[in-house]
């Protein structure tokens, strides 16, 4: 999604799908008659009309280059390039996601691949077009600046949050002819992550397994995910053997395309002045650096309870002791399917709490042609919501099996949709697109009402125990797990910092050494895993430090879920004025403003740790 940036007052925040899940995708088809098999048409009728707007943008820089010199020729001045920029960044957004959804759809098609990269080319030329603002805006000063805005109603209605934040980073601007040359970068910053993504969906050499009930398993991304969890545990060890072997005879090259990213990193941070990169990653948002650091020392402390889960699961599975690979299967099985119409009415009834205005949203939504949730051979794995064109609703990629995670899956995405209906109905344009650290809330404050909404509803002990358990899985994976990854993001990225050589045995060396750490003394780890790092694609994409805000959300998540179902209307509004702020403000100021929720202090993370243990002491109880 695009939003205003102190290092241009545009800036293609993620060209990227937006909001991109943590949970897996399940190689498992989905049935029933909701809507479904996004209708793109939405977008451009055909790629002769993408390819006539993306020329026209293309046409349009000229003009856009053209303000240069003239944005203190006054108020009215500045509104009228400021708009102008803004539209053709907003026409630009729509050309990158036609090409991407299309891309996604068939990693196979060449053609669609080729047509993605021309949009990132497009945004490279915009980019450079429009570099000079931020230094222009500076040099016109504070005092000026603010005497635009108080003069002119589209610079305070739409533009005063970008115009202050560019002025907020002054010190990491550069002059024109910098800028110019970072925004030049941004294509061949990309080029890890687009290397990485060719190894993983189409040159890496996947294993086909035999199952002990003969079925055979094509070990991809979306066959490890489904076959992980398989109830035989040699079948279990076979697939994490095979599956990791396969990255493992990879690593040199995933480490040297990783090895790049982080450079590029440290370049990015270095030339904009910042310390280190985590600094620079944090600063565009405005995080403190405190909420990372906090979240990483409460996880750690929280760890004796990850390990007693751990113990749990090995109890309950009747283990003699625990693996890597006893990880996925579900504490009890559940047998229960759910078709796409299924998951909707149970996702509408879960989430009654957030009220008629939510749910009244999200029910007229999941009418529409707005997602592709099925499988297939070609289409790219994982689930997310890209909510990036303004001017037309969001569209959902999922990979739904039938089972529970597919329901999650989809309750998870829905999330994200309804939050970016809620920004563009409150908000502009420019101050539409909320920052991950808040979108992430949106999606597991779902997953928290549906793990709930469904554990009320259990009948037997089997039940309950499922949907606790499922309440673990979410803490394990999205809380301890993804912080996991934090910590080891930041390792990596200290190494380059610190000038040590990188490479994927490196790479793999500090990964393992978490493993050990998060997982305890009692989890047998194969070597193998040690490369699970490369198997995280959000590692290579974008800027860097991403994951640590799926552990920040569950935790808020949590908290206003509880909140919610503990208090009434008043906590209800609170957080859907959350979803509604957009990105009107920083994401930590809007959840203290709007909710009372101070992220830079422990007391969310204990608070998480607490309920993990408190749903430990109920399957305890049950068994």
């Amino acid at each position: 999604m695009l939003h205003t940036d102190r290092r241009g007052i545009l800036v293609l925040a993620a060209v990227m799908p937006f909001a991109a899940s943590s949970l897996p995708a399940l190689a498992q088809a989905a049935s029933g008659t909701a809507a479904g098999d996004w209708d793109l048409s939405d977008i451009y009728p055909d790629w002769a009309a993408w390819d006539a707007a993306r020329k026209g943008v293309l046409d349009a820089l000229p003009r856009l280059a053209a303000y240069k010199g003239h944005l203190g020729d006054g108020a009215e001045a500045m509104a009228k390039a400021m708009v102008d920029m803004s539209d053709v960044t907003k026409t630009a957004v729509r050309v990158y996601v036609y090409s991407s959804l299309s891309a996604d759809a068939d990693v196979r098609v060449a053609e669609n691949q080729e047509r993605r990269g021309q949009s990132a080319d497009m945004f490279t030329a915009l980019s450079e077009a429009t570099s000079w603002t931020s230094p222009e805006i500076l040099a016109l000063g504070k005092d000026r600046v603010e005497g635009f805005i108080a003069e002119n109603a589209t610079l305070k209605t739409r533009f005063a949050f970008g115009l202050r934040d560019t002025l907020r980073g002054a010190e990491h601007t550069l002059d024109t002819a910098g800028e110019a040359i970072m925004a030049s970068a941004g294509a061949p910053l990309a080029g890890p992550s687009d290397v990485r993504g060719q190894l993983v969906a189409s040159d890496i050499p996947r294993p086909t397994v035999t199952l002990s009930d003969g079925t055979e398993m094509r070990l991809d991304d979306q066959g490890y995910t489904l076959a992980r969890g398989t109830a035989n545990r040699d079948d279990r060890k076979k697939v994490f053997a095979e599956f990791w072997d396969s990255y493992a005879a990879f690593s040199n090259s995933l480490g040297a395309a990783y090895a790049s990213k982080i450079k590029g990193d440290v370049f990015r941070a270095k030339t904009r002045n910042y310390p280190n990169t985590l600094a620079f990653a944090l600063d565009g948002p405005n995080i403190p650096e405190g909420v990372y650091r906090t979240l990483v020392d409460e996880t750690n402390k929280g760890l004796p309870q990850l390990h007693r889960y751990f113990d749990l699961r090995r109890r309950i599975l009747g283990l003699p002791d625990i693996g890597y690979y006893d990880i996925y299967p579900p504490l009890v099985s559940l047998g229960r399917k759910f078709n796409l119409d299924e998951m909707r009415t149970i996702t509408l009834q879960a989430l009654a709490p957030l009220g008629p205005e939510y749910v009244g949203l999200l029910t007229e939504a999941t009418t529409k042609k707005w997602m592709d949730p099925r499988p297939r051979p070609g289409k790219t794995s994982g689930a997310y919501m890209n909510g990036s064109i303004y001017d037309v609703h969001p569209y959902l990629l999922l990979n739904l099996g039938e089972d529970y995670d597919g329901l999650s899956t989809y309750a998870h995405e829905w999330g994200h949709a309804i939050h970016t209906l809620l920004s563009k109905k409150q908000n502009p344009y420019e101050t539409y697109s909320y920052a991950t650290f808040i979108a992430e809330i949106a999606s597991t404050v779902n997953e928290v009402f549906l793990s709930r909404y469904m554990m009320e509803r259990a009948k037997t002990k089997e039940e309950k125990l499922f949907y606790l358990g499922q309440q673990l899985e979410n803490a394990r994976g999205t809380f301890y797990r993804q912080t996991m990854f934090a910590e080891f993001e930041l390792k990596a990225h200290e190494l380059a910092e610190n000038g040590e050589g990188l490479s994927g045995r490196k790479f793999a060396e500090v990964y393992m050494d978490l493993l050990r750490r998060y997982h305890g003394p009692n989890m047998i780890l194969p070597d193998n895993v040690a490369h699970e790092w490369s198997y995280i694609s959000h590692f290579f994409r974008g800027t860097p430090y991403y994951v640590f805000q799926y552990a920040t959300s569950i935790s808020a998540g949590t908290w206003f879920a509880k909140s919610i179902l503990d208090g009434g209307k008043a906590e209800r509004e609170a957080f859907i004025s959350v979803l509604k702020a957009g990105g009107s403000d920083y994401p930590v100021e809007i959840l203290r403003k709007k909710a009372g929720l101070d992220m830079t202090k422990p007391d969310v993370y204990r608070g998480f740790v607490a309920t993990m243990s408190d749903t430990m002491d109920q399957i305890e109880a049950l068994l």
